[in-house]
């Protein structure tokens, strides 16, 4: 059982100091409201929903930082849980333990909600990309609430003064939370094993083939656009297995949740054959070679927990009918899928994209706000409140026990494998030339060495003539100058130069790769929205998303309109998980054992969630 965080209540004047200020009269009843003010419609919205727009709003304008926004949408969700829970008499809050009384219970909350989030918001990101627009909007979002920004106080009963002590205990805990946010974040004690891999030249130098490679490109540039200063990735939370979690136990070595070493290259066949499995997937990034595949709930899904053995679903549960074939072409699939993930559809990250998504559930038409599918409907403002506390706390937990085998592990990449073993040779046939028993292993129409007869003109490895004894694999030819309107397809290059689907100046996250934080990220949301709506499967069983005709960035495509639809949570889940291997940027270790290890998170978190709501936790 995780104890409660205790902190101390410090001053929130200086939050305002960089956002602009509403000046009011003060009222006598209520000091904190601007005088006349009527609320903008909010679209039937809870207030405590306005704000987690507001939050995915400022995610999307910064850098992607799945570890620190996780961390944020968990903080700011807590707060905005624990303003409710102090005018319930059960419920208990997580940072503040108050209890208050008021006339108008759900008027109270809707204050006290929207001075902890304002507040809270305006700290974390007051030194984000975007800055000025974010302070922008939550100030604008405070005046359409009619709430006055200026409005400091932290003594005494009213929800203002309440919402303020409340954003004030979330700010003292991070400070010491591990996050190191008062150092922007940043180990500098971490020192990567191996020299940076320039992507402009062939091959990759390792001093150690098993453990995490920078990048060095001339320009990075963030999956949402931003440039970021350097030309050496820096590792992106070594640290973060310290951070104090929501359900997980803590861990001295910083892995709350430990799946065990992945493949050694000197140790593992895996470790090879997870390198010739990406080989594969690159291999059908091509919409030319015409193969086409069924994508619906039918036929795609329904896997169990860490592998991808689905076969879809024999019938939609909610109507009782199969589902409609969804037959495209395979390359366009793959490389949407790699997109879509990325991430997130709006660059909110994936622990933001699954706030969208379980935003966009709860607005069905027709849903009915029933936690765990029983009992009586709630409003909206008591569903919100506890959907983003289970699911961000679940998020949360997921971002500290993914980063924290991250930094534990310290592991490799796909691009690193690849280049490294390329470099090497084959490691099949000791009697066939290039052979070296750390090489790429040979799989005839995929992995190859060059040879004099297969570099003759005409022939596979014609365009490779000038690296006879070469290993050379069949995969996606990398970046065209023009992606508006060229397709690199596949080709044979040689290993040397692979490079995973992705913008040419991202190329791969800056951290390691074992395990994947989608699927550890996606997996722990999905668990909590299976158990917050009593089911596992989207409302109407089925959602769906269409990426239109000439929308992908890394080139064009797809050549025609994509729909990805999910019968289940998990289906969407494990799509995310599969994205990263489609996108060259995972194996499949990486996946699974993220998928189970999000299992764990999800579970664990709905779990202490409920005992929050029950007022149960000691």
């Amino acid at each position: 059982m995780r104890a409660r965080p205790v902190v101390a209540i410090v001053a929130v004047g200086a939050l305002v100091a960089t956002a602009t200020v509403v000046i009011a009269n003060q009222s006598s009843a209520e000091p904190y409201r601007i005088d006349g003010c009527e609320p903008a419609n909010a679209d039937g919205h809870s207030v405590a929903r306005v704000w987690d727009d507001a939050l995915l709003d400022a995610i999307r304008r910064d850098v992607p930082a799945p570890t620190v926004h996780a961390r944020n949408l968990f903080h700011t969700s807590a707060a905005m849980w624990d303003a409710w829970a102090a005018y319930d008499p059960t419920a208990l809050g997580y940072f503040v333990t108050e209890k208050q009384q008021a006339d108008d219970f759900q008027a109270a909350r809707e204050a006290a909600i929207s001075f902890a989030a304002y507040r809270v918001l305006l700290w974390r990101y007051s030194r984000a990309a975007g800055l000025q627009e974010t302070f922008d909007e939550l100030t604008r979002t405070m005046e359409s609430l009619c709430y006055r920004n200026d409005y400091l106080d932290t003594e005494g009963d009213s929800p203002a003064a309440l919402g303020n002590r409340i954003a004030a205990a979330v700010i003292e805990y991070g400070k010491s939370d591990g996050s190191l946010e008062q150092q922007r974040y940043i180990d500098t004690d971490y020192k990567p094993s191996n020299p940076p891999l320039v992507v402009s030249e062939s091959g990759a130098t390792m001093t150690d083939p098993n453990l995490w490679q920078p990048l060095a490109l001339a320009q990075f540039v963030a999956q949402n656009g931003l440039p970021i200063p350097g030309n050496v990735q820096r590792f992106v939370g070594p640290h973060w297995g310290q951070v104090r979690t929501f359900a997980l136990p803590p861990s001295a070595q910083g892995t709350p949740v430990d799946p065990g070493p992945p493949p050694q290259l000197e140790t593992d066949d895996e470790f090879k054959q997870t390198a010739v499995e990406i080989i594969g997937y690159s291999s059908q990034l091509d919409p030319n070679d015409g193969v086409t595949i069924d994508i619906g709930p039918g036929a795609f899904g329904d896997n169990t927990l860490g592998s991808n053995d689905g076969n879809g679903h024999p019938e939609n549960p909610v109507t009782g009918e199969a589902y409609e074939p969804n037959v495209v072409l395979r390359g366009d699939f793959d490389r949407v899928l790699a997109q879509f993930w990325a991430d997130g559809p709006a660059s909110e990250t994936p622990p933001g994209h699954w706030n969208t998504i379980a935003n966009e559930v709860s607005d069905t038409p027709g849903f009915e706000h029933r936690m765990g599918g029983q009992g009586p409907v709630l409003d909206r403002l008591e569903w919100d409140v506890k959907l983003y506390f289970a699911i961000n706390g679940a998020v949360h937990d997921a971002a500290v026990a993914a980063w924290g085998v991250k930094g534990f592990y310290d592991s490799t990449r796909p691009i690193s494998m690849i280049r490294y073993m390329g470099g090497m040779g084959q490691s099949s046939d000791p009697d066939l030339p290039a052979y070296d028993p750390d090489g790429l292993p040979l799989v005839p129409g995929l992995i190859e060495v060059v040879t004099a007869a297969s570099s003759v003109p005409g022939e596979r490895h014609e365009a490779l003539a000038d690296h006879v004894g070469e290993v050379a694999i069949r995969a996606w030819q990398g970046n065209p100058e023009d992606p508006a309107t060229q397709t690199a397809g596949v080709g044979w290059i040689l290993a040397v130069d692979w490079v995973p689907y992705q913008l040419a100046t991202f190329v791969t996250p800056a951290f390691a790769g074992y395990v994947s934080g989608h699927s550890t990220f996606s997996r722990a949301a999905a668990e909590v929205m299976t158990a917050f709506t009593g089911s596992p499967y989207f409302p109407g069983g089925l959602t769906e998303w269409t990426i239109p005709a000439g929308e992908l960035q890394v080139e064009l495509g797809p050549s025609e309109d994509v729909t990805l639809q999910w019968a289940s949570y998990y289906d969407a889940a494990d799509q995310a998980g599969l994205s990263r291997l489609f996108g060259g940027i995972h194996i499949s270790p990486d996946d699974f054992e993220g998928r189970k290890m999000g299992s764990i998170c999800g579970k664990d978190a709905w779990a202490l969630a409920q005992r929050y709501y029950a007022g149960t936790v000691s």
